[in-house]
């Protein structure tokens, strides 16, 4: 029964992690909150595109949460009495740390910094997450999307 307990544990909290990888960070992906929305539409030319790395999240919420249940759990079951007490403790920390480590690999994503030129003569760099495995490429006519503080490059 104890191993089923562990094993359901980490089951879910693999779930919650993969929930968080799919946070899409590209031109074309939008929240809920972001549809129905007027965005201003500006068009230029892309300059130059730089290969850049997206850090993962840094909150580590979900990760830190899950490793903490596990490790405490798995702590829980070494010795006994207080030594138990003190291994459910130090097991919860581990995990916790090892949790929120996991969670920053897994949303880290590739991206994309784009340079435009736009038809007004002002230049503006945008960093995305590249889609499809698409980069953009200098020379291509884009539209730059623009909503509140969010800004996208798309075709």
């Amino acid at each position: 029964m104890k191993k089923v307990s562990a094993a359901i544990c980490m089951a879910l909290s693999l779930a919650l992690l993969g929930g968080c990888a799919n946070q899409s960070l590209t031109g074309t992906s939008y929240s809920r909150e972001e549809a129905r929305q007027v965005q201003h539409v500006r068009y230029g030319t892309v300059e130059s595109v730089t290969p850049v790395v997206i850090e993962g999240d840094e909150r580590g919420i979900v990760g830190t949460g899950a490793g903490a249940i596990i490790g405490g759990i798995a702590g829980s079951k070494i010795g006994g009495g207080s030594g138990s007490d003190i291994a459910a403790v130090l097991g919860a920390v581990a995990g916790g740390i090892a949790g929120q480590k996991i969670e920053q690999a897994v949303t880290k994503k590739q991206g994309q910094e784009v340079t435009v030129m736009l038809n007004n003569g002002e230049m503006i760099s945008v960093v995305q997450e590249v889609g499809g495995g698409q980069m953009f490429r200098p020379g291509e006519h884009v539209r730059i999307l623009q909503r509140g503080g969010v800004t996208r490059v798309v075709y």
